[in-house]
């Protein structure tokens, strides 16, 4: 076991935002930190950010790091540190991300997938700790997912396992981010969601969306959908059980294929609560192998948007 007297930084690392985290090898935040990622601005810009949250968490020298673990979205070389072509980033080929924050702040770095951490999180943390096996799906920006199978995460050949997004649920349907057709991402993930619900609204003008927004539909994010839809808004309930609808076809398929029947759903989306875990669950169960349906559990993410973060930290304290 590591030493309880050293830290952890925990980094989550997102199309919006890059989240700090203090952490202890108990998965106790004692510090947070959020800065803007300003993904816009290309990659030199972002790592900046990162080098930024690091070097402002330094300062303070009462904490005694024994490493920097960072999850990022992207398919990532564990050994190397690299980071490539994440989604919702642009301007990203290959990036040696680890290598660059270890040579820029002095701390051992390890690098993950944002998903892969989110599960292991929750396996060493969190709602994952009472099952040898589950899916792990974070609804933010994008759809992530990560495997956890007999206790132990699963990268796959190349370290892309469990691309949840990226499972397509119409072949001629809506164009993703990623380059292919109908993916669950488009579909679920925040900015094509927000999109369609603007466009959607046209045709519901009575929509107490309007109201809550005062009109101002470029304010519109999934927590005023979800706002509304507590408000008994009709149209907002649909939107919430369509998206339920759809994440559950995406989930029975990777379902069947794993014979894995417990899906842990986590990110800020997860926050639309019992109405779209509920749709999720039926769909799911729908789909499935008749053998599975029975065994379907959908459960929320226990450590919610601290997933993330502590996760990261995990890639220090329990490397092997």
């Amino acid at each position: 076991m590591p030493d309880k007297k050293k830290l952890a930084i925990g980094i989550d690392f997102g199309g919006t935002s890059v989240k700090f985290g203090v952490v202890t090898p108990h998965g106790k935040i004692v510090k947070k930190l959020v800065l803007e990622t300003n993904a816009e601005k290309g990659p030199k810009h972002v790592i900046k950010q990162i080098i930024k949250g690091v070097k402002e968490l330094q300062k303070e020298s009462r904490y005694k790091f024994t490493g920097i673990g960072i999850g990022s979205p992207g398919i990532i070389s564990i050994k190397k540190g690299t980071v490539e072509n994440p989604p919702n980033i642009p301007g990203w080929g290959k990036v040696h991300l680890g290598s660059i924050i270890e040579k820029e702040t002095g701390i051992e770095t390890f690098v993950e997938n944002d998903a892969n951490t989110a599960a292991l999180g929750e396996l060493i943390f969190g709602s994952g700790k009472a099952f040898n096996s589950f899916i792990m799906v974070t609804l933010g920006t994008g759809v992530g997912g990560g495997l956890i199978l007999n206790k132990k995460l699963y990268r796959g050949e190349t370290g892309g396992a469990g691309e949840i997004g990226h499972v397509s649920i119409n072949i001629n349907g809506k164009k993703c981010n990623c380059g292919s057709v109908g993916c669950i991402e488009a579909y679920t993930g925040n900015n094509y969601l927000v999109e369609d619900v603007r466009e959607l609204l046209g045709m519901n003008k009575d929509s107490k969306i309007y109201e809550i927004l005062e009109n101002d539909l470029d304010l519109l994010t999934p927590e005023i959908i979800s706002m509304a839809a507590e408000t008994g808004d009709e149209f907002s309930i649909n939107v919430i059980n369509e998206i339920g609808r759809n994440l559950g076809c995406a989930l029975a398929s990777v379902s069947n294929v794993l014979d894995v029947t417990t899906i842990i759903i986590g990110g800020g989306v997860a926050g639309f609560g019992k109405r779209l875990f509920e749709s999720i669950s039926s769909s799911a169960r729908e789909r499935v192998l008749k053998s599975l349906s029975p065994r379907i559990k959908v459960i929320p993410a226990k450590l919610k948007n601290d997933a993330g973060i502590k996760g990261a930290s995990a890639l220090v304290f329990y490397k092997k």
